[in-house]
């Protein structure tokens, strides 16, 4: 309390005597007890109100001594069990909380990591994915503006997030303490595969896998694909002290429809610890593409051969060119291609607008404009019977599908009548024409989408002169096949609306995430946040069932299926009001990423601790790593004063206090005859 304070309160208890006085003796006649009590009274009231205005206040004074940090992050993921380190790692962490020197001078904290961290001081060594990154980024968040040692028992394998050699600070130690022996042994290793998770049906898929070897000797390796007892493809690949690493590159065919595994596989003569990383097992789901395709013509034109050889460059496309007077069943095709339609398409027309196929105009010199205005209203056409050249301009800005410019601009111009032609709704433009290099701002390839169904637009004739001008650039047919063929694909979709859409993979690895996310709509198509969804999970071995519910998270609903063992599942999401349901099916590869190590990774863990200006250390120099966190200058306490500022009375108490005198004098005033 200063001085002044103490003069104030001094100065505020002469003016509540005063008044006190003033109040009640001051020519007072009677001065009796009661006059007495009724002076103290107000002096405590006045005095009370003054003390309020003053509001003294009391400053304590205490120290606190704070430690500097010591984290402690223990590698509890399976792969320490897998190179026999689990027990070492309990002893090496033992010893360093045991340390009384170290608790004297760190405040000691424990942790665990494999795909989560968090804070614990017992570990069970069953992690299915190692994730250091993880340590840097919560340790930065928890020690903010400090500066901290770090120490990693681990054998610095990681298989999950970002490379974590960069992700520490760079003005925080780190010691990494190394699990595992690091005597390099003989080891042939699937290192990655690379593969598309789907295939079409009768074409080949690429596979690509990196191999590493570890060992000095010279040696000859045997790579295998099989699938069953069919080896599919096989390779010799020679390996030396300074060969380490190979990449193979095979075709695989696509002979059967559905959910296919397939067996990738190394191995030589030589004996090996851990033959586990030697064979790694893939799925592709291979679709059936087959897709019929009419070219309806009332014409003859060089065109129609042209499209259909483009067409049918891909097994799975049949085209079959017909008149218009010749279809009988709409049905009977996936996608519809009009060449250049007049009044002879209007029962073509008129019955795909039940049926909903959806459809490839062409339009040339010999086109009913006036017609087609009638039949569809993606593109006006106002045309007059003069004939134009057009040129084409690719739309980098083009994003329905991807599409590569194969050089569009270098093709012969296409012909059509010369006119305006008006674009509505929601068309999506890939070329642009233009006539002689002058740009038109209006379509020359055009895609279209309404209701679920597509439909694309090619406004001229002469398609063939393309086909020719790409073979003769490329010395072959392929990029003309396939920019037609991707047209094709998107045409063949089927866009319609679901009201239960779900999202899941055909294939997972065991120790990954497995999440299934899905989005209910309601009538209107618009998100249900009410829906109840739950999802039934059968084992197609076991027949084993487990249900689940579906949380809701932003805009979809998802469950986490951890936790599986591997094999093959069917499930089925059920929306509990409406009853609609999606079932399918998806398969867990076993499949164990821990267990791909043979020895702990010295060499990032060195890197790591040379970026951060620390030290790596084995499990044997747990006394050396302490004597230099206890030696280390960096690393001191800090003696902290906090001071404490209280009121010497609170204002409730004060306030409750002046109430209570100035009703007593009101009372015994009262009661005296007084007022």
């Amino acid at each position: 309390m200063t001085t002044n304070t103490i003069l104030l309160i001094l100065l505020s208890i002469v003016i509540a005597g005063g008044l006190s006085f003033f109040q009640y003796y001051y020519k007072a006649k009677n001065k009796s007890n009661l006059i007495s009590f009724l002076a103290f009274l107000r002096f405590l009231s006045v005095f009370g109100l003054l003390l309020l205005l003053i509001n003294p206040v009391i400053s304590t004074n205490s120290e606190e001594i704070i430690k500097p940090t010591l984290s402690i992050a223990v590698d509890n993921s399976s792969s320490i069990r897998a190179l026999n380190g689990d027990e070492t790692a309990v002893e090496v962490y033992t010893a360093l909380v045991a340390d009384k020197s170290l608790n004297e001078k760190f405040d000691v904290q424990s942790y665990q990591f494999d795909s989560e961290f968090q804070q614990s001081e017992k570990f069970d060594f069953k992690g299915t994915q190692t994730n250091l990154d993880l340590i840097a980024s919560n340790l930065k968040n928890d020690n903010r503006n400090k500066t901290f040692p770090t120490i990693i028992i681990t054998d610095g394998n990681q298989t999950l997030g970002n490379d974590y050699v960069y992700s520490f600070d760079v003005s925080n130690k780190v010691f990494p303490i190394v699990l595992g022996d690091t005597t390099k042994v003989l080891d042939l290793k699937i290192n990655q595969l690379n593969v598309n998770k789907y295939a079409f049906y009768k074409n080949k898929f690429p596979v690509e896998v990196f191999l590493q070897y570890s060992g000095d000797k010279s040696l000859t390796a045997n790579f295998t694909i099989s699938q069953g007892y069919s080896v599919l493809a096989k390779e010799n690949i020679s390996f030396s002290s300074s060969k380490k690493t190979a990449v193979v590159n095979v075709l695989l065919p696509a002979n059967k429809v559905g959910s296919q595994v397939f067996k990738a596989q190394i191995s030589s003569n030589e004996k090996e610890l851990n033959t586990y990383n030697n064979t790694k097992n893939f799925a592709v789901e291979v679709m059936d593409q087959k897709t019929n395709i009419a070219i309806v013509s009332a014409i003859n034109h060089p065109d129609i051969g042209a499209i259909k050889r483009a067409i049918e460059s891909n097994a799975q496309r049949k085209v079959t060119v017909i008149k218009p007077q010749e279809i009988k069943q709409l049905n009977d095709y996936n996608v519809l291609i009009v060449y250049q339609p007049t009044a002879e398409f209007k029962s073509v027309f008129e019955e795909n607008k039940s049926t909903g196929i959806n459809t490839f105009i062409i339009t040339g010199t010999n086109t009913d404009f006036s017609f087609l205005n009638q039949q569809q209203n993606s593109l006006g056409f106002k045309m007059s019977s003069q004939k134009e050249d057009y040129l084409a301009g690719f739309n980098p800005q083009f994003n329905l599908f991807a599409l590569d410019n194969i050089g569009f601009e270098n093709f012969p111009p296409l012909e059509n009548n010369y006119g305006t032609i008006t674009v509505n709704g929601a068309v999506s433009v890939l070329l642009y024409s233009k006539i002689r290099n002058l740009d038109t701002n209006s379509p020359l390839l055009a895609f279209a989408e309404n209701q679920g169904r597509r439909s694309a637009f090619l406004l001229g004739e002469n398609i063939w002169k393309w086909r020719l001008q790409s073979h003769v650039e490329n010395q072959s047919f392929d990029k003309f096949d396939v920019f037609i063929d991707k047209t094709i694909q998107f045409l063949a979709s089927n866009n319609s609306k679901k009201s239960l859409v779900v999202n899941h993979e055909s294939f997972y690895n065991s120790g990954e995430a497995i999440e299934i996310s899905a989005q209910y709509f309601n009538k209107n198509y618009e998100f249900d946040e009410k829906a109840r969804l739950t999802i039934s999970v059968i084992n197609s071995d076991t027949k084993q069932a487990k249900n689940y519910d579906l949380l809701k998270s932003d805009n979809s609903y998802k469950v986490n299926l951890d936790g599986l063992a591997a094999g093959n599942y069917n499930f089925k999401v059920t929306e509990l009001n409406s009853k609609t349901s999606y079932s399918g099916r998806f398969e867990i590869l076993d499949f164990d990423i821990e267990k791909q190590f043979v020895n702990p990774d010295l060499q990032k863990l060195n890197q790591l601790a040379a970026q951060t200006q620390g030290k790596t250390y084995f499990p044997n120099q747990v006394d050396s790593l302490i004597k230099r966190l206890l030696e280390d200058d960096t690393y001191k306490a800090i003696l902290k004063n906090n001071a404490k500022r209280t009121p010497l009375i609170d204002w409730y108490w004060l306030c409750l206090g002046i109430v209570m005198t100035l009703a007593a004098e009101w009372f015994a005033r009262k009661y005296s005859g007084l007022l």
